[in-house]
């Protein structure tokens, strides 16, 4: 990877959100490899691998979607954080296996096999319904109530 493949994966992904309206992935995507980075260094350094090698001069030479490709990329490093399953959350709040590409209404959850463990978030609509908000808030934030609507 060049500092060059890194600045056009960068203007390609800017360039999907801008177009979409898709959320950028990027930011969660960072606290996971934080937590890896503490928890396991042998983790961490297969995603920092990935993202060199694969994720941005696939996104940079064209062959990848900006999009997908980072959502797989997400994907691998919550595998890499908990071993289970991915799952896609439709707008009516419906679970079924992830396959990809998701689509843009999916909020894309990484479920891990371990017994209490929360789920982590992999890729988010451009706007969450009341059905896929209720799901964040249970499976990811760990709330047990619904906080009010606003």
């Amino acid at each position: 990877m060049t500092a060059g493949d890194r600045d056009r994966a960068d203007a390609l992904l800017e360039q999907v959100l801008q177009q979409t309206g898709a959320r950028d992935p990027r930011e969660f995507y960072r606290e996971r490899m934080r937590e890896l980075k503490e928890r396991d260094r042998g983790a961490y350094d297969q995603a920092v691998r990935y993202f060199e090698e694969t994720l941005i001069p696939s996104i940079a030479s064209g062959e990848a979607e900006p999009l997908v490709a980072w959502t797989e990329y997400g994907r691998r490093l919550a595998e890499l954080s908990a071993p289970g399953r991915t799952v896609s959350i439709d707008p009516s709040g419906r679970a079924g296996p992830y396959s990809s590409p998701s689509g843009p209404d999916a909020l894309v959850l990484h479920l891990p096999q371990a017994a209490g463990g929360r789920a982590l978030l992999v890729g988010l609509p451009r706007a969450l319904s009341e059905a896929q908000r209720a799901t964040y808030d249970w499976l990811v934030m760990g709330r047990q109530k619904l906080k009010d609507s606003e």
